[in-house]
Protein backbone atom coordinates (compact mmCIF):
# COMPACT_ATOMS: atom_id res chain seq x y z
CA UNK A 1 0.00 0.00 0.00
CA UNK A 2 2.84 2.40 0.84
CA UNK A 3 5.14 3.44 -1.99
CA UNK A 4 8.45 4.91 -0.95
CA UNK A 5 9.78 7.95 -2.82
CA UNK A 6 13.33 8.30 -3.99
CA UNK A 7 15.41 8.35 -0.82
CA UNK A 8 15.32 11.65 1.00
CA UNK A 9 17.39 10.61 3.99
CA UNK A 10 20.69 11.54 2.37
CA UNK A 11 19.18 14.82 1.28
CA UNK A 12 18.08 15.59 4.83
CA UNK A 13 21.49 14.78 6.23
CA UNK A 14 23.12 17.04 3.68
CA UNK A 15 20.91 19.91 4.78
CA UNK A 16 22.38 20.22 8.27
CA UNK A 17 24.20 23.34 7.21
CA UNK A 18 20.92 24.84 6.00
CA UNK A 19 19.23 23.97 9.29
CA UNK A 20 21.82 25.99 11.12
CA UNK A 21 21.88 28.89 8.67
CA UNK A 22 21.12 32.09 10.51
CA UNK A 23 18.09 34.07 9.42
CA UNK A 24 18.37 37.79 10.06
CA UNK A 25 15.73 39.54 12.13
CA UNK A 26 14.65 41.51 9.05
CA UNK A 27 14.23 38.30 7.05
CA UNK A 28 12.25 36.65 9.84
CA UNK A 29 10.05 39.73 10.28
CA UNK A 30 9.29 39.77 6.54
CA UNK A 31 8.44 36.06 6.52
CA UNK A 32 6.13 36.31 9.54
CA UNK A 33 4.55 39.65 8.61
CA UNK A 34 1.25 38.26 7.34
CA UNK A 35 0.89 35.89 10.31
CA UNK A 36 1.49 38.67 12.84
CA UNK A 37 -1.09 40.90 11.17
CA UNK A 38 -3.74 38.21 10.62
CA UNK A 39 -4.78 37.48 14.24
CA UNK A 40 -7.72 35.29 13.18
CA UNK A 41 -7.84 31.98 11.33
CA UNK A 42 -10.06 28.96 10.71
CA UNK A 43 -8.98 25.49 11.86
CA UNK A 44 -10.67 22.51 10.15
CA UNK A 45 -10.60 18.97 11.60
CA UNK A 46 -12.03 16.69 8.95
CA UNK A 47 -11.39 13.04 8.17
CA UNK A 48 -12.66 9.47 8.46
CA UNK A 49 -13.42 10.03 12.16
CA UNK A 50 -16.33 12.25 11.07
CA UNK A 51 -18.18 9.16 9.75
CA UNK A 52 -19.09 7.68 13.18
CA UNK A 53 -19.72 11.26 14.37
CA UNK A 54 -18.43 10.51 17.86
CA UNK A 55 -20.34 7.28 18.46
CA UNK A 56 -18.81 3.83 18.80
CA UNK A 57 -20.35 0.92 20.69
CA UNK A 58 -21.54 2.27 24.06
CA UNK A 59 -19.77 5.65 23.89
CA UNK A 60 -20.91 8.90 22.31
CA UNK A 61 -18.03 11.18 23.27
CA UNK A 62 -15.38 10.13 20.74
CA UNK A 63 -13.49 12.53 18.50
CA UNK A 64 -10.54 12.37 16.12
CA UNK A 65 -8.74 10.00 18.57
CA UNK A 66 -11.41 7.33 18.03
CA UNK A 67 -9.01 4.72 16.66
CA UNK A 68 -6.74 4.90 19.70
CA UNK A 69 -9.35 5.41 22.41
CA UNK A 70 -11.80 2.74 21.21
CA UNK A 71 -9.03 0.14 20.75
CA UNK A 72 -10.87 -1.10 17.67
CA UNK A 73 -8.90 -3.17 15.13
CA UNK A 74 -7.37 -1.03 12.39
CA UNK A 75 -9.07 -3.23 9.81
CA UNK A 76 -12.42 -2.20 11.33
CA UNK A 77 -11.52 1.50 11.32
CA UNK A 78 -10.44 1.19 7.67
CA UNK A 79 -14.06 0.45 6.72
CA UNK A 80 -14.90 4.11 7.33
CA UNK A 81 -12.99 4.94 4.13
CA UNK A 82 -15.67 3.20 2.10
CA UNK A 83 -18.35 5.29 3.86
CA UNK A 84 -16.65 8.67 3.47
CA UNK A 85 -18.37 10.45 0.60
CA UNK A 86 -18.76 14.21 1.33
CA UNK A 87 -20.85 15.05 -1.73
CA UNK A 88 -22.10 18.25 -0.05
CA UNK A 89 -18.59 19.65 0.39
CA UNK A 90 -18.34 23.11 -1.14
CA UNK A 91 -14.89 24.71 -0.87
CA UNK A 92 -16.30 28.05 -1.99
CA UNK A 93 -18.82 28.08 0.87
CA UNK A 94 -16.25 27.11 3.50
CA UNK A 95 -13.88 29.87 2.38
CA UNK A 96 -16.76 32.34 2.15
CA UNK A 97 -17.68 31.60 5.77
CA UNK A 98 -14.09 32.10 6.87
CA UNK A 99 -13.61 35.34 4.95
CA UNK A 100 -16.97 36.73 6.01
CA UNK A 101 -16.09 36.07 9.66
CA UNK A 102 -12.91 38.09 9.22
CA UNK A 103 -10.50 35.14 9.16
CA UNK A 104 -7.25 35.70 7.29
CA UNK A 105 -5.93 32.13 7.10
CA UNK A 106 -7.24 28.58 6.98
CA UNK A 107 -5.59 25.42 8.36
CA UNK A 108 -6.97 22.00 7.36
CA UNK A 109 -6.00 18.50 8.47
CA UNK A 110 -4.11 17.03 5.52
CA UNK A 111 -3.24 14.01 7.70
CA UNK A 112 -4.30 13.43 11.29
CA UNK A 113 -3.00 10.80 13.73
CA UNK A 114 -4.88 8.00 11.96
CA UNK A 115 -2.51 8.54 9.01
CA UNK A 116 -5.33 9.02 6.50
CA UNK A 117 -4.49 11.58 3.82
CA UNK A 118 -7.22 14.05 2.92
CA UNK A 119 -5.63 14.45 -0.49
CA UNK A 120 -4.63 11.97 -3.25
CA UNK A 121 -1.12 11.02 -2.20
CA UNK A 122 1.20 9.34 -4.69
CA UNK A 123 2.90 7.50 -1.83
CA UNK A 124 -0.01 5.53 -0.35
CA UNK A 125 -3.57 4.36 -0.99
CA UNK A 126 -4.49 5.22 2.62
CA UNK A 127 -5.92 8.54 1.52
CA UNK A 128 -8.88 10.15 -0.21
CA UNK A 129 -8.29 7.87 -3.22
CA UNK A 130 -9.72 4.95 -1.22
CA UNK A 131 -13.08 6.64 -0.68
CA UNK A 132 -16.09 6.99 -3.01
CA UNK A 133 -15.23 10.71 -3.07
CA UNK A 134 -12.77 11.04 -5.93
CA UNK A 135 -12.19 14.79 -5.69
CA UNK A 136 -9.26 16.56 -4.05
CA UNK A 137 -10.61 18.77 -1.21
CA UNK A 138 -7.22 20.33 -0.51
CA UNK A 139 -6.83 21.40 -4.13
CA UNK A 140 -10.30 22.94 -4.15
CA UNK A 141 -9.76 24.75 -0.84
CA UNK A 142 -6.32 26.02 -1.84
CA UNK A 143 -7.76 27.44 -5.08
CA UNK A 144 -10.66 29.17 -3.30
CA UNK A 145 -8.38 30.56 -0.60
CA UNK A 146 -6.11 32.17 -3.18
CA UNK A 147 -9.09 33.54 -5.05
CA UNK A 148 -10.40 35.19 -1.88
CA UNK A 149 -7.07 36.36 -0.45
CA UNK A 150 -7.01 33.82 2.40
CA UNK A 151 -3.71 32.16 3.35
CA UNK A 152 -3.93 28.38 2.79
CA UNK A 153 -2.20 26.24 5.43
CA UNK A 154 -2.05 22.53 6.21
CA UNK A 155 -2.02 20.47 9.40
CA UNK A 156 0.15 17.35 9.36
CA UNK A 157 0.49 14.77 12.13
CA UNK A 158 3.91 13.26 12.76
CA UNK A 159 2.14 10.44 14.57
CA UNK A 160 0.79 7.76 12.27
CA UNK A 161 -1.35 4.98 13.73
CA UNK A 162 -1.70 3.28 10.35
CA UNK A 163 1.74 3.22 8.76
CA UNK A 164 3.54 -0.11 9.36
CA UNK A 165 6.90 1.62 9.86
CA UNK A 166 5.85 4.13 12.51
CA UNK A 167 7.79 2.95 15.59
CA UNK A 168 4.95 3.19 18.15
CA UNK A 169 2.64 0.76 16.39
CA UNK A 170 -0.86 0.51 17.87
CA UNK A 171 -1.79 -2.74 19.58
CA UNK A 172 -4.89 -2.82 17.40
CA UNK A 173 -2.94 -2.55 14.15
CA UNK A 174 -3.90 -5.91 12.64
CA UNK A 175 -2.87 -4.83 9.14
CA UNK A 176 0.86 -4.19 9.51
CA UNK A 177 3.40 -6.97 9.11
CA UNK A 178 7.12 -7.14 9.83
CA UNK A 179 9.04 -4.85 12.17
CA UNK A 180 8.66 -1.06 12.02
CA UNK A 181 11.51 0.78 10.29
CA UNK A 182 11.93 4.33 11.56
CA UNK A 183 14.13 5.43 8.66
CA UNK A 184 11.55 4.22 6.15
CA UNK A 185 8.78 6.06 7.97
CA UNK A 186 10.80 9.28 8.01
CA UNK A 187 11.38 8.88 4.29
CA UNK A 188 7.66 8.40 3.71
CA UNK A 189 6.73 11.34 5.90
CA UNK A 190 9.17 13.71 4.21
CA UNK A 191 7.87 12.48 0.87
CA UNK A 192 4.33 13.47 1.86
CA UNK A 193 5.47 16.84 3.17
CA UNK A 194 7.23 17.48 -0.12
CA UNK A 195 4.03 16.46 -1.96
CA UNK A 196 1.94 18.87 0.08
CA UNK A 197 4.41 21.70 -0.47
CA UNK A 198 4.72 21.26 -4.22
CA UNK A 199 1.08 20.38 -4.94
CA UNK A 200 -0.70 22.94 -2.76
CA UNK A 201 1.91 25.64 -2.02
CA UNK A 202 0.82 26.15 1.62
CA UNK A 203 1.87 29.26 3.51
CA UNK A 204 2.18 27.41 6.82
CA UNK A 205 2.68 23.86 8.14
CA UNK A 206 0.90 23.11 11.41
CA UNK A 207 2.70 20.05 12.81
CA UNK A 208 1.09 17.95 15.54
CA UNK A 209 1.85 14.72 17.37
CA UNK A 210 4.38 15.12 20.16
CA UNK A 211 5.97 11.70 20.06
CA UNK A 212 8.97 12.12 22.35
CA UNK A 213 11.52 12.02 19.59
CA UNK A 214 10.65 8.59 18.19
CA UNK A 215 10.97 10.03 14.68
CA UNK A 216 10.80 13.82 14.72
CA UNK A 217 13.47 14.66 17.31
CA UNK A 218 14.91 18.21 17.36
CA UNK A 219 17.83 17.38 15.05
CA UNK A 220 15.67 15.63 12.46
CA UNK A 221 13.04 18.35 12.74
CA UNK A 222 15.58 21.08 12.04
CA UNK A 223 16.81 19.26 8.93
CA UNK A 224 13.29 18.50 7.76
CA UNK A 225 12.24 22.11 8.20
CA UNK A 226 15.33 23.19 6.24
CA UNK A 227 14.20 20.90 3.41
CA UNK A 228 10.76 22.46 3.41
CA UNK A 229 12.24 25.96 3.42
CA UNK A 230 14.39 25.01 0.45
CA UNK A 231 11.16 24.20 -1.42
CA UNK A 232 9.38 27.33 -0.18
CA UNK A 233 11.58 29.89 1.60
CA UNK A 234 8.65 31.90 2.98
CA UNK A 235 7.03 28.92 4.70
CA UNK A 236 5.98 29.35 8.34
CA UNK A 237 6.32 26.33 10.64
CA UNK A 238 4.36 25.37 13.73
CA UNK A 239 6.31 22.53 15.36
CA UNK A 240 6.20 20.85 18.75
CA UNK A 241 9.89 21.26 19.43
CA UNK A 242 9.91 25.01 20.05
CA UNK A 243 11.31 28.05 18.31
CA UNK A 244 14.92 27.10 19.01
CA UNK A 245 14.61 24.03 16.77
CA UNK A 246 13.16 25.61 13.64
CA UNK A 247 9.61 26.36 14.74
CA UNK A 248 8.32 29.90 14.25
CA UNK A 249 5.72 30.24 17.00
CA UNK A 250 4.15 28.67 20.06
CA UNK A 251 0.62 27.28 20.35
CA UNK A 252 -1.79 27.10 23.27
CA UNK A 253 -4.67 24.63 23.03
CA UNK A 254 -8.07 25.87 24.19
CA UNK A 255 -6.49 28.45 26.50
CA UNK A 256 -5.15 31.97 26.24
CA UNK A 257 -2.04 32.95 28.21
CA UNK A 258 -2.51 35.32 31.13
CA UNK A 259 -0.31 38.05 29.65
CA UNK A 260 1.62 39.00 26.55
CA UNK A 261 4.66 36.83 25.91
CA UNK A 262 8.15 38.21 25.91
CA UNK A 263 8.68 40.94 23.34
CA UNK A 264 9.03 39.42 19.90
CA UNK A 265 7.43 36.08 20.81
CA UNK A 266 4.91 34.83 18.25
CA UNK A 267 2.03 32.61 19.36
CA UNK A 268 -1.43 31.33 18.60
CA UNK A 269 -4.32 29.87 20.56
CA UNK A 270 -6.26 27.12 18.80
CA UNK A 271 -9.79 26.80 20.16
CA UNK A 272 -12.83 24.61 19.62
CA UNK A 273 -16.35 26.02 19.44
CA UNK A 274 -17.71 23.14 21.53
CA UNK A 275 -15.84 20.31 23.30
CA UNK A 276 -14.52 18.42 20.26
CA UNK A 277 -12.19 19.22 17.38
CA UNK A 278 -13.95 16.96 14.86
CA UNK A 279 -17.68 16.52 14.31
CA UNK A 280 -19.50 14.89 17.21
CA UNK A 281 -23.25 14.93 16.68
CA UNK A 282 -23.98 14.62 20.41
CA UNK A 283 -21.78 17.52 21.53
CA UNK A 284 -24.06 20.53 21.95
CA UNK A 285 -21.92 22.26 24.58
CA UNK A 286 -21.21 25.32 22.44
CA UNK A 287 -19.17 28.32 23.52
CA UNK A 288 -21.06 31.59 23.31
CA UNK A 289 -20.41 34.22 20.64
CA UNK A 290 -19.36 36.54 23.47
CA UNK A 291 -16.72 34.06 24.60
CA UNK A 292 -15.34 33.69 21.07
CA UNK A 293 -15.26 37.40 20.18
CA UNK A 294 -13.65 38.32 23.47
CA UNK A 295 -11.21 35.46 22.95
CA UNK A 296 -10.16 36.97 19.61
CA UNK A 297 -9.69 40.36 21.26
CA UNK A 298 -7.84 38.82 24.20
CA UNK A 299 -5.37 37.09 21.87
CA UNK A 300 -4.80 40.23 19.81
CA UNK A 301 -4.29 42.37 22.92
CA UNK A 302 -1.47 40.05 23.95
CA UNK A 303 0.16 39.92 20.52
CA UNK A 304 -1.20 36.53 19.45
CA UNK A 305 -3.65 34.89 17.04
CA UNK A 306 -6.87 32.92 17.49
CA UNK A 307 -7.28 29.80 15.32
CA UNK A 308 -10.96 28.91 15.69
CA UNK A 309 -11.98 25.36 14.84
CA UNK A 310 -14.87 23.85 12.89
CA UNK A 311 -15.54 20.13 12.55
CA UNK A 312 -17.40 19.33 9.31
CA UNK A 313 -19.67 16.30 8.92
CA UNK A 314 -18.82 13.33 6.75
CA UNK A 315 -21.22 14.81 4.18
CA UNK A 316 -19.00 17.87 3.95
CA UNK A 317 -21.15 20.35 5.89
CA UNK A 318 -20.02 22.72 8.60
CA UNK A 319 -22.48 22.27 11.50
CA UNK A 320 -25.24 24.85 11.88
CA UNK A 321 -24.19 26.09 15.35
CA UNK A 322 -20.69 26.78 14.01
CA UNK A 323 -22.14 28.75 11.11
CA UNK A 324 -24.35 30.75 13.48
CA UNK A 325 -21.32 31.75 15.53
CA UNK A 326 -19.21 32.58 12.50
CA UNK A 327 -21.96 34.83 11.16
CA UNK A 328 -22.33 36.57 14.53
CA UNK A 329 -18.57 37.11 14.70
CA UNK A 330 -18.73 38.50 11.14
CA UNK A 331 -21.06 41.31 12.27
CA UNK A 332 -18.58 42.32 14.96
CA UNK A 333 -15.45 42.13 12.77
CA UNK A 334 -17.07 44.14 9.98
CA UNK A 335 -17.64 46.99 12.43
CA UNK A 336 -14.48 46.61 14.51
CA UNK A 337 -11.91 44.79 12.37
CA UNK A 338 -9.72 47.89 12.21
CA UNK A 339 -8.84 47.27 15.87
CA UNK A 340 -7.72 43.68 15.14
CA UNK A 341 -6.04 43.25 11.75
CA UNK A 342 -2.51 44.61 11.76
CA UNK A 343 -2.85 45.65 15.40
CA UNK A 344 -0.19 44.94 17.99
CA UNK A 345 -0.25 44.10 21.69
CA UNK A 346 -1.57 46.45 24.32
CA UNK A 347 0.88 48.94 25.89
CA UNK A 348 -1.23 49.02 29.05
CA UNK A 349 -1.25 46.86 32.14
CA UNK A 350 -4.36 45.65 33.90
CA UNK A 351 -7.63 46.94 32.47
CA UNK A 352 -10.55 45.93 34.71
CA UNK A 353 -13.07 46.81 32.01
CA UNK A 354 -11.57 44.96 29.01
CA UNK A 355 -8.55 44.95 26.70
CA UNK A 356 -6.57 47.27 24.39
CA UNK A 357 -4.87 46.95 21.00
CA UNK A 358 -2.83 49.49 19.07
CA UNK A 359 -1.61 50.69 15.70
CA UNK A 360 0.66 53.57 14.83
CA UNK A 361 -1.01 56.71 16.16
CA UNK A 362 -4.07 54.88 17.47
CA UNK A 363 -5.04 53.06 20.64
CA UNK A 364 -8.16 50.88 20.63
CA UNK A 365 -10.02 50.30 23.88
CA UNK A 366 -12.13 47.15 23.91
CA UNK A 367 -14.76 47.77 26.58
CA UNK A 368 -16.25 44.48 27.80
CA UNK A 369 -17.71 45.95 31.02
CA UNK A 370 -19.49 49.24 30.30
CA UNK A 371 -19.00 51.59 33.29
CA UNK A 372 -22.18 52.31 35.20
CA UNK A 373 -21.24 55.94 35.79
CA UNK A 374 -20.28 56.51 32.15
CA UNK A 375 -16.64 57.25 33.02
CA UNK A 376 -13.91 55.09 31.49
CA UNK A 377 -10.49 55.52 33.08
CA UNK A 378 -7.44 54.70 30.93
CA UNK A 379 -3.93 54.64 32.46
CA UNK A 380 -2.47 56.56 29.51
CA UNK A 381 0.15 59.28 29.82
CA UNK A 382 -0.01 60.41 26.20
CA UNK A 383 -1.93 63.53 25.29
CA UNK A 384 -4.93 62.32 23.26
CA UNK A 385 -6.20 63.67 20.00
CA UNK A 386 -9.74 62.84 18.94
CA UNK A 387 -11.54 60.15 20.97
CA UNK A 388 -14.57 58.38 19.49
CA UNK A 389 -16.38 55.07 19.24
CA UNK A 390 -15.03 53.07 16.33
CA UNK A 391 -18.61 52.46 15.22
CA UNK A 392 -19.34 56.24 15.29
CA UNK A 393 -16.05 57.94 14.32
CA UNK A 394 -17.64 61.34 13.61
CA UNK A 395 -18.96 61.75 17.16
CA UNK A 396 -16.14 62.86 19.46
CA UNK A 397 -16.25 61.72 23.07
CA UNK A 398 -15.23 64.10 25.89
CA UNK A 399 -11.87 63.14 27.39
CA UNK A 400 -10.06 64.76 30.31
CA UNK A 401 -6.36 64.23 31.02
CA UNK A 402 -4.85 64.20 34.49
CA UNK A 403 -1.56 63.18 36.06
CA UNK A 404 -2.94 59.68 36.58
CA UNK A 405 -4.30 59.12 33.09
CA UNK A 406 -7.30 59.79 30.89
CA UNK A 407 -11.01 59.77 31.73
CA UNK A 408 -13.42 59.34 28.81
CA UNK A 409 -17.12 60.15 29.09
CA UNK A 410 -19.13 57.44 27.36
CA UNK A 411 -22.74 57.25 26.17
CA UNK A 412 -25.22 55.80 28.63
CA UNK A 413 -25.66 52.57 26.69
CA UNK A 414 -22.95 50.37 25.20
CA UNK A 415 -23.37 50.20 21.41
CA UNK A 416 -22.19 46.56 21.49
CA UNK A 417 -22.99 44.40 24.53
CA UNK A 418 -20.04 42.09 23.81
CA UNK A 419 -17.28 44.57 23.01
CA UNK A 420 -17.65 48.27 22.23
CA UNK A 421 -14.45 49.76 20.82
CA UNK A 422 -13.23 53.27 21.62
CA UNK A 423 -10.42 54.63 19.45
CA UNK A 424 -7.98 57.23 20.73
CA UNK A 425 -5.98 59.17 18.15
CA UNK A 426 -2.60 60.02 19.65
CA UNK A 427 -0.49 63.01 18.71
CA UNK A 428 2.70 61.24 19.75
CA UNK A 429 3.90 57.69 19.20
CA UNK A 430 1.86 54.89 20.73
CA UNK A 431 3.72 53.48 23.76
CA UNK A 432 5.44 50.23 22.90
CA UNK A 433 4.40 47.05 24.75
CA UNK A 434 6.41 46.20 27.83
CA UNK A 435 6.30 43.11 30.01
CA UNK A 436 2.67 43.05 31.13
CA UNK A 437 1.20 41.94 34.41
CA UNK A 438 -1.62 39.38 34.10
CA UNK A 439 -4.77 41.09 32.90
CA UNK A 440 -7.91 41.21 34.96
CA UNK A 441 -10.07 38.08 34.56
CA UNK A 442 -12.84 39.76 32.56
CA UNK A 443 -12.42 37.04 29.93
CA UNK A 444 -12.73 33.45 31.25
CA UNK A 445 -9.70 31.45 30.07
Amino acid sequence: MYKLPVSLVAVLLSLSCLAGAAETKAERDARLKWFREAHFGMFIHWGLYSVPAGEWQDRKDHGEWLLLQSKMPLSEYAKFAGQFNPVKFDAREWVRLAKNAGMSYLVITAKHHDGFGMYPSDLTDWCIKSTPFKRDPLKELAAECRKEGIRFCVYYSIWDWHHPDYPARLQGNDIATGRPDKARYLEFMMGQLKELTTKYDPDLFWFDGQENGLVWNPGVAAKGIAELHSLKPGLIIKDNWGVNNGSDYEVYENRIPDAALKKGGDWETCMTMNQHWCYNKNDQNWKSTEYLIRGLVDCTSKGGNLLLNVGPTSEGLIPGPSIERLEAIAKWTKANGESIYGATASPLGELPWGRATQKKGKLYLHVFQWPGDGKLFVPLANKPGKVALLAAPDQALPAASSNNGLTITLPTEAPDKIDSVVVINLDGPVPQPTTLEPLAPSFPN
